[in-house]
Formats: structure tokens, C-alpha cells, sequence
């Protein structure tokens, strides 16, 4: 990862990266851009994956994008059971053929944010998974926040979640009050999310533009904070960050279209000073505006 030169991680990265190679030529494959696929070719950051995914065989691991199955066949050594979901078809087609002796995967061909995880388990034969499951993924760039949400929102959200991002996703994502972003505060309302570690583009074939990050999130069993109402709650961080460079008074009150002087009220009745900025904001203070603006904290 960071410590080496890039030399040394060429030289150590160097069998991974044949057999990607090879992989890619045997199936007349290429990495599609449109996709956002980079392939992991780096085996310190495949054992940082599993360590931080902490599995178990009693584990069942969802994984998004599996690509060419690198990772996709170290989870399955470690997992009961692993799930992979691959949008790309003729992907989807190579891994069954090259997974096949793997008894505990299942590779589904579908577009990951059109199915609800219920019924993704449920098509791998996995009914009722008792002890819940675990996502893993090296996620292409432009649907990290959708896959994010997709999961953190649903009915049966995962135990926890590690995810190859991009490196300044992922600290917006983690960021503190001061740094507070839209997604940020989108992610730590339903979980806490740290970085286990910071990967290097060149670990990736071929190498994104930017370096990446590992996130783990691990969710609540309920919103950190007491809002019953998730939709009317976001659609008031939405209106706060809708100018977030501005003060918050004049940031809500364009977005809530509402008059200075009713936000100066809420923002009064809230104990929020309205010359601070949304990024500052806990979600605590946030889910204190929501109450006081929908009256449900009276």
C-alpha cells in the first residue's frame, strides 16, 4: 500500500497482475470505464479486505462487482457462504465458469441497486439469514453513494460493511462536525464509519486516477438519533446544504423557500446560531431542527 515504493509494488504486485492479464485475454474481456472496473491486483490490500471483514464460516457475504473473482474466492475460503452480484454479463458468465469450484458461491447477474437485499439472499436459496450478513466490495466509484444507501436504507440492513472507495469519499463520508457533508451525515445516521486503511491507485489494473480508501461502516441497530419521519429529516439537511458555503439562515432559507425571518425563528426555537454553517452541524443538532420545524418534538 503507502509504505513502498513504486517499484517494490510492481515486483510484489507482479503475479496478481499476470493472472488479471491472462483472465482478461483467455475471455476476450477488457476493463469497461463506463462501469467504473479496476481490478485489485495487490495481495496486502486483498489480506487488509479480509482482516477488516473479520469473517467466520458462519458468515454470509454479500459481495458488489466482484470483477474477475480475486477477492470473490478469498472470501469464500473464509465465509459460509458468499453472494456475488456482478452487473457486467459477460463477467457475471467468465466467474461462474472459473468460480465453479466453490461450492458456497452464487453469482448473480442484476443490477445490485434494482434489488432489494431480501431478495437478492432469497435467490441465492438463503431464506432467513439469522445471524444477518456482510458487504464486501471494491465499489466502482460512481455508485458508491447509491450502493451506501441502498443498503443502509433497507429493510434487512447488513452487521457491517467494508467498501473500496475513493479516498476523498471516503473522508467526507467519516468526517467529524466542521467537515460535515450531505453524504456524511446520510451515512453516520444509520452507522459509524472509519478508514481501516489508504490503497494506492497502483494497486488496481488499470490504475483508477485517483487513490482509494477502505471504509468500514458498521450499522445501528437504530438511527443514532430520534427521527421517525427519515424523509421530511433529509429533506431539511438537503436544504440546509443546498448553499453551504452561506450561514445557515440564509442556506434554509433558500432551500426550505421560506422567508429569513421564519428560519431565524427556527433556528431560535432550535438553540442553532444562525450565522454557523450546515457543515458544522451534529446530527443531533440537525434531528433538534427537524423536531422543532415539523412541531413532533412539542
Amino acid at each position: 500500500m503507502a509504505g513502498k515504493t513504486h517499484s517494490q509494488r510492481h515486483l510484489k504486485n507482479a503475479p496478481l497482475l499476470d493472472q488479471t492479464k491472462k483472465l482478461l485475454r483467455r475471455y476476450g474481456l477488457r476493463a469497461r470505464k463506463g462501469l467504473g472496473q479496476h481490478f485489485l491486483i495487490d495481495e496486502e490490500v486483498l489480506r487488509l479486505i479480509l482482516s477488516t471483514a473479520q469473517l467466520t464460516h458462519d458468515d454470509i457475504v454479500v459481495e458488489v462487482g466482484p470483477g474477475l473473482g480475486v477477492l470473490t474466492g478469498e472470501l469464500a475460503r473464509w465465509a459460509g457462504r458468499v453472494v456475488a452480484i456482478e452487473l457486467d454479463d459477460r463477467l457475471a458468465e467468465m466467474l461462474k465458469q472459473t468460480l465453479s469450484s466453490f461450492k458456497n458461491i452464487t453469482i448473480i447477474n442484476k443490477d445490485v441497486l434494482r434489488v432489494e437485499p431480501v431478495a437478492l439472499l432469497r435467490e441465492a436459496g438463503i431464506e432467513k439469514p439469522s445471524a444477518g450478513y456482510k458487504i464486501v466490495a471494491n465499489l466502482p466509484y460512481y455508485i458508491t453513494s447509491p450502493v451506501l444507501r441502498h443498503f443502509l436504507e433497507a429493510e434487512l440492513k447488513p452487521q457491517l460493511m467494508v467498501v473500496m472507495v475513493q479516498k476523498e469519499v471516503a473522508e467526507e463520508i467519516a468526517a467529524k462536525p466542521g467537515r460535515m457533508s450531505l453524504l456524511s451525515i446520510g451515512v453516520q445516521f444509520y452507522g459509524e464509519p472509519t478508514i481501516a486503511g489508504y490503497v494506492l491507485a497502483d494497486c488496481f489494473y488499470p490504475p483508477p486516477e485517483v487513490d482509494s480508501a477502505l471504509l468500514k461502516v458498521v450499522p445501528y441497530h437504530q438511527p443514532v438519533v430520534e427521527v421517525n419521519d427519515m424523509e421530511s429529516f433529509f429533506a431539511l439537511v438537503r436544504a440546509g446544504f443546498s448553499a453551504s458555503r452561506k450561514q445557515l439562515a440564509n442556506s434554509l432559507a433558500q432551500g426550505l423557500k421560506s422567508s429569513k425571518a421564519e428560519v431565524l425563528d427556527l433556528l431560535e426555537k432550535a438553540e442553532v446560531n444562525p450565522q454557523r454553517r450546515a457543515e458544522t452541524l451534529t446530527l443531533e443538532e440537525w434531528a433538534q431542527l427537524w423536531r422543532v420545524y415539523t412541531g413532533s418534538g412539542e
